[in-house]
């Protein structure tokens, strides 16, 4: 996992800033967090619900999502013969909300799917190398 914290370190320097991902429309919560699930750090915005303030079982779950996702794409580059790694971020959309996660998976948002721009978020959380 050191080799992961010196790649997301890296790469955060491309990346949109935290109060840059917060000021964007529908975003209620912009987080990163460690490989280990640790919450580095988090922007609220005036639309983040109160039961949000609480980040930390947040960055856990992204977290191992993240690892998760990091696991089944190194299998399937090995079964398909296809490049899926490294990752770059992924995201899930369930009832009125969607996590956008980059940075290789460890900074995101927490977004109102209604007003998410996914060309938009992706853009500013997965650089171009």
């Amino acid at each position: 996992m050191r080799g992961a914290a010196v790649t997301v370190a890296k790469v955060e320097r491309k990346m949109a800033a935290l109060t840059d991902l917060a000021k964007l429309d529908g975003v209620v919560l912009a987080f990163e967090f460690a490989p280990d699930g640790r919450l580095l750090n988090h922007e609220a915005t005036a639309e983040t619900p109160p039961g949000m303030t609480e980040m930390a079982a947040a960055a856990q779950f992204c977290a191992s999502v993240t690892t998760n996702f990091n696991a089944l794409a190194e299998a399937f580059s090995k079964l398909s013969g296809m490049q899926w790694i490294p990752q770059q971020g992924w995201a899930y959309s369930g009832g009125e909300y969607t996590i956008a996660i980059g940075c290789n998976g460890y900074r995101g948002v927490f977004i109102k799917t209604e007003k998410a721009d996914f060309n938009q978020l992706f853009e500013l959380l997965v650089a171009s190398k």
